[in-house]
């Protein structure tokens, strides 16, 4: 399929978007093969934009984990030394915010994997 658009008057009189899609359109070819490639790169595009930023978030999501983790150790181990229930009730809740940050961390490395897959699915797409 081929798209022409032949201009008559002055280009003054064509709105914004009419010069634009003519200066597109001349002597271009749109054909099935072209706009499918240009559908994968796009897509391919916007998951290599969601992977970046699930990237970043993995190294956030890390270093708290990180840190509460260290945190319910100290607490861990305040618990054990005072056998108080005010001290275990802080280990409990402690631990209980770093298994939620594993948890979280745990979702965001498949959400990486999957977007990888789907990466490498719209990478076979786009060579063959």
């Amino acid at each position: 399929m081929r798209f022409e658009v032949w201009l008559t008057g002055p280009e003054s009189t064509q709105t914004p978007v009419a010069r634009r899609s003519a200066s597109r359109s001349v002597g271009a070819a749109y054909t099935p093969e072209a706009m499918g490639k240009w559908l994968v790169e796009r897509r391919l595009t916007g998951v290599g934009h969601r992977l970046r930023h699930l990237r970043e978030e993995l190294a956030v999501v890390e270093e708290q984990l990180q840190q509460l983790a260290e945190e319910a150790d100290d607490t861990r181990i305040r618990s054990l030394v005072s056998e108080t229930p005010l001290a275990d009730r802080e280990h409990h809740d402690a631990q209980r915010h770093a298994d939620a940050m594993a948890g979280r961390r745990a979702e965001v490395l498949a959400n990486i994997a999957a977007l990888e897959a789907r990466q490498d699915a719209l990478l076979d797409d786009l060579t063959a």
